[in-house]
């Protein structure tokens, strides 16, 4: 079978991640990105093309099956909209966009052109979490009465400082788009949409490298009347601390915890016991710092199936623009000071 042609746009921590992954699972046919010497090291070591900029790619390159964007947030939605017009198949790393209409945008362009929009959700591979699903689907945990999440990590001066995009508002968006949309899609692929929220925020020790909150308290009232909590901060000291969910239902609790998302720290299901999961992957590292769980090869498997074999989708578009609705949600409330 003619393996997939894949061009990567934007080509730092997560990019080169997705570079491993596209130049083994498809052929890598070029990277883009606006840092010069970057482009070439990469095209150098993979063995292919480089350019400079979205257009120059999109004119040189007449082939490709997909293209991959891993630019900052704010230009998710422009640079997958471009793509898509010029007739590819984009993947999009997460968040989807940090703005609803953004992701709206991109829905009716990939709708528009017949094309496939895929947004990375890889924390929705880890066996602990695909194990919950399935109680959850099954209905082993009964009707879910409350949802708690804990994101407690660490994220230094010299994270932001080194970048040229990470802490401000246009190109970030904030804590919950670029650190934690994970946990946010997870709790609305597990309990479903949101319907009120209330928040404090708080930027207590960023105010001169970051433009938004480095903590936050959300309390949540889900459309199936169900309650959740979501308790977060990167000022966890020295390193990151916990990544979890906690699940209470009517005849099951369920903990999905470790630092992100990797174990299942505790259950007590009536009946019942998840047994036997695999250790699954690492997380990716990037320097001091350590980010979720590193499943993106499961993400490239999944768009060749679609792409080459017509499988299944693992993550519809609903899915990557609900999760930008919530957190958009919670920001307003965050702004205005009022329930969303």
């Amino acid at each position: 079978m003619k393996k997939l042609n894949i061009a990567i746009v934007g080509i730092g921590h997560i990019g080169s991640r997705h570079a491993k992954h596209a130049s083994k699972l498809g052929n890598l046919a070029a990277v883009c990105d606006i840092k010069h010497d970057r482009v070439k090291a990469f095209a150098e070591q993979y063995t292919c093309k480089s350019y400079f900029s979205l257009d120059e790619l999109l004119a040189g390159e007449k082939f490709l099956d997909l293209i991959a964007i891993c630019t900052p947030n704010g230009l998710h939605a422009e640079h997958s909209i471009k793509a898509l017009k010029a007739g590819c198949n984009v993947l999009c790393e997460k968040p989807m966009a940090i703005k609803v209409r953004d992701c709206e945008r991109m829905i009716h362009m990939a709708e528009e052109t017949n094309r496939r929009l895929f947004i990375v959700k890889q924390n929705r591979f880890n066996p602990p979490v695909q194990a919950v699903k399935k109680v959850i689907e099954e209905g082993r945990l009964g009707r879910i009465l409350n949802a708690q999440v804990n994101c407690f990590w660490n994220r230094n001066f010299e994270y932001y400082t080194k970048s040229d995009w990470r802490g401000k508002l246009l190109l970030d968006g904030g804590t919950l788009f670029t650190q934690y949309s994970h946990f946010i899609d997870l709790l609305y692929w597990f309990v479903g949409d949101v319907e009120k929220v209330r928040v404090f925020t708080e930027n207590y020790i960023h105010k001169n490298v970051v433009e938004f909150e480095d903590t936050g308290v959300v309390a949540l009232k889900f459309a199936s009347g169900a309650v959740g909590t979501i308790n977060f901060t990167i000022n966890s000291f020295g390193r990151n601390m916990e990544g979890s969910i906690t699940l209470f239902g009517e005849k099951g609790t369920v903990k999905i915890g470790g630092q992100y998302l990797n174990l299942l720290e505790y259950q007590s299901i009536e009946g019942y016991e998840i047994k036997g999961l695999e250790p699954g992957n690492p997380p990716n590292v990037y320097g001091k710092i350590i980010g979720s769980m590193s499943n993106h090869e499961k993400v490239y498997e999944n768009v060749i199936d679609v792409l080459t074999r017509g499988g299944s989708i693992a993550t519809d578009l609903l899915d990557g623009l609900k999760t930008v609705q919530i957190i958009e949600k919670i920001y307003k409330a965050a702004e205005k000071g009022y329930e969303q």
